[in-house]
């Protein structure tokens, strides 16, 4: 593995990135028993005319694997399929390295940037394959290219790492390994940004299976749409390709050829019961011993419907490794006291989250009456102080943590204390007051009347498996209750919350976790500083002017925000560590001065479990999304004992 220089991995490209093919440790090469039965049935070509000419070696982390094995996880709902991206679909041109010091080369062979960040070349392994057989080729970046990233009409939207100063950068296709990616402005994020969890959508779209869906390349896709429940081919592809959202990339997409280690075989979608993912004949991978990874046979996924079902199945013994969903404060002692019977330990998890929750109102709700008073600041900073935090602190989170708004961690040079501390003092007589400035009036039972003469009542949606936040709930609504207001919560399965929440704009309310609270991470996503995507769900209408303005949900936002966006594109074109500080310094303030959304507390460390049978984990790692836990500690080398 390479690690850059910390100055390079801030930077992105303070001076000329390299990143160089790495040699490969071992010519004899060996694969699994069940692959050699394949092989020598004829049913596989031989294993050296699978691999790459220069496989990537990667170190185990403990010591050199054993074949065979399932690796026992669960996805909890319906609509939590982006915890693939944590387990088994995190292959992206580069990856995030093991301590999140850096980047390192995975999919891409070679990875090189000029010194003013605008010219990115980068080469790709010679005889590398999809899941398929077929070949992997410069031909898959410019289809992707070519049909979801420019193609109008499929209209997917995303990918900003890919544009600078709000124009796709060029693509220039060199030879069947090699390409560059052209800005018209420095890009010093660009490395970062295509390690991110799901950004990298290069590695994710096969020509020679995506192209029958697609009508510049099949005369028939709109016959074929329709023979797949489709009104016309545009539709019929976004589904085929997935982009749309994590779950459509994932459901019934065993028949899609993939990079990953694992195949699926079983897509989540195809059975309500499990999802099952085989190990990929044509992984590109190798270990020091030039063992063919990965080491495990089969990922099975039990399809649970709550995270009470996947707590009891974890006592059991009947999951390997998680942490999602599972590992709350109040669930510790619980699964402390079970390691014995169910066969497993802990790992911990540093943390990297803004807030362990974060209440985030709809400032483009569609109602226009809410949608004034939402944007109210004094509103909203009203209402954090009708929190009593340390209360909520000590009841749900067993006394870890302390009161703090979404923000950087002290010991950060970002940390901006304003953003961390404002309006966190318990004061119920404050808050009544400053909401009296606000929406006097009230009903015959207390609560709040709002411009209209209608009673306020807010309703926060949850996803359900999020059982912190339910928890949590439970003691805050009773907090805005005591100020006039008419709290409730509405819980729901993840996939309803997406289409309600992520994708909509009539909910009121919600409650999220995620975000950064330091460094690179906070640059990469600054969701609660400045909405620059969807992941910014207090301000959907704005997040989309400022990807696509054109989009007929767009929204030009306030001046305030839109110089917080103007910030953030002068963070994405800055090339050295020293100015990136300096520049996302100034969004962070400008976060604190328009209080975009409130929470509770900066998360203490967590923790997960893993069998004690499961080898080459790595014990303390990062708790991110973006670094998606556990992926860059290279689960293919997973084994076990």
């Amino acid at each position: 593995m390479i690690k850059l220089k910390r100055r390079a991995f801030l930077a992105g490209t303070s001076a000329a990135l390299i990143l160089p093919a790495l040699p490969v440790f071992a010519a004899d090469f060996k694969e699994a028993d069940v692959l050699k039965t394949k092989v020598s049935s004829g049913a596989l070509p031989g294993l050296k005319e699978r691999l790459p000419e220069n496989p990537l070696v990667v170190k185990p982390v403990e010591s050199v694997g054993k074949y065979g094995g399932d690796w026992n996880m669960a996805l909890v709902g319906g609509g939590s399929l982006s915890m693939l991206f944590r387990y088994q679909a995190y292959e992206p041109l580069l990856r995030y390295t093991p301590d999140w010091s850096g980047v390192t080369l995975n999919v891409a062979e070679s990875f090189e940037g000029d010194a003013d960040s605008k010219v990115y070349t980068i080469r790709l392994r010679k005889g590398m394959k999809w899941s398929d057989g077929h070949p992997y080729t410069t031909a898959d970046i410019k289809f992707w290219y070519d049909t979801v990233f420019t193609d109008k009409r499929v209209a997917f939207v995303g990918q900003d790492h890919w544009k600078s100063g709000g124009k796709p950068a060029k693509l220039e296709i060199v030879d069947e390994q090699t390409f560059k990616v052209i800005f018209d402005k420095p890009n010093g994020l660009f490395p970062l940004q295509v390690a991110w969890a799901n950004n990298d959508q290069t590695t994710r779209t096969p020509k020679h299976y995506l192209e029958q869906f697609h009508i510049d390349f099949n005369p028939k896709a709109d016959e074929l749409a329709k023979q797949r429940g489709f009104e016309s081919w545009i539709a019929s592809f976004q589904a085929a390709a997935g982009f749309q959202d994590d779950n459509a990339f994932f459901l019934n997409s065993s028949k899609k050829p993939c990079v990953h280690a694992w195949m699926f075989t079983i897509a989540p979608g195809e059975n309500t019961e499990r999802a099952v993912a085989e190990r990929n004949p044509y992984y590109w991978k190798v270990d020091t011993e030039g063992n063919q990874l990965p080491y495990m046979d089969r990922i099975v996924y039990q399809m649970v419907a709550d995270p009470q079902v996947l707590l009891l199945k974890a006592m059991q013994g009947e999951v390997d490794l998680m942490d999602q969903y599972i590992a709350t404060p109040n669930n510790k002692s619980v699964l402390y006291d079970a390691r014995e019977q169910g066969g497993y330990d802990f790992y911990t998890l540093t943390s990297t989250e803004a807030n362990v929750m974060n209440f985030i109102f709809n400032l483009n709700h569609n109602d226009e009456t809410k949608r004034k008073l939402f944007r109210n600041k004094d509103f909203r900073a009203a209402l954090s102080t009708a929190l009593d935090r340390q209360s909520l602190i000590d009841a749900v989170l067993v006394g870890q943590g302390a009161p703090a708004q979404p923000s950087i961690k002290k010991e950060d040079p970002l940390y901006n204390e304003q953003l961390a501390t404002q309006f966190t003092a318990y004061d119920v007589d404050k808050a009544n007051a400053m909401l009296d400035q606000i929406v006097p009036k009230r009903d015959d039972q207390n609560f709040r009347l709002d411009e209209k003469g209608r009673r306020l009542t807010i309703i926060f949606e949850i996803d359900q498996a999020r059982a912190v936040f339910l928890d949590l709930f439970q003691l805050v609504i009773p907090m805005f209750q005591a100020v006039g207001i008419d709290a409730q919560m509405r819980s729901m399965d993840r996939s309803l919350w997406e289409t309600r929440v992520r994708q909509g704009r009539d909910f009121d309310a919600t409650a999220h976790q995620f975000g950064a609270n330091g460094g690179v991470a906070a640059m990469l996503d600054p969701r609660y500083y400045v909405p620059t995507d969807a992941n910014a769900m207090y301000a959907p209408a704005w997040q989309l002017w400022y990807r696509d303005r054109a989009n007929a949900n767009a929204e030009e936002p306030p001046e305030s925000t839109k110089s917080q966006l103007a910030l953030y594109d002068k963070l994405k074109a800055t090339s050295d560590a020293s100015g990136q500080r300096e520049v996302m310094k100034q969004i962070l303030q400008g976060a604190a001065d328009n209080f975009y959304v409130f929470g509770i507390s900066l998360p203490p460390d967590g923790y997960g479990i893993v069998k004690n049978n499961m080898k080459n984990i790595t014990k303390i790692m990062p708790n991110s999304f973006g670094w998606p836990t556990p992926a860059p500690t290279m689960p293919e080398q997973f084994y076990k004992a």
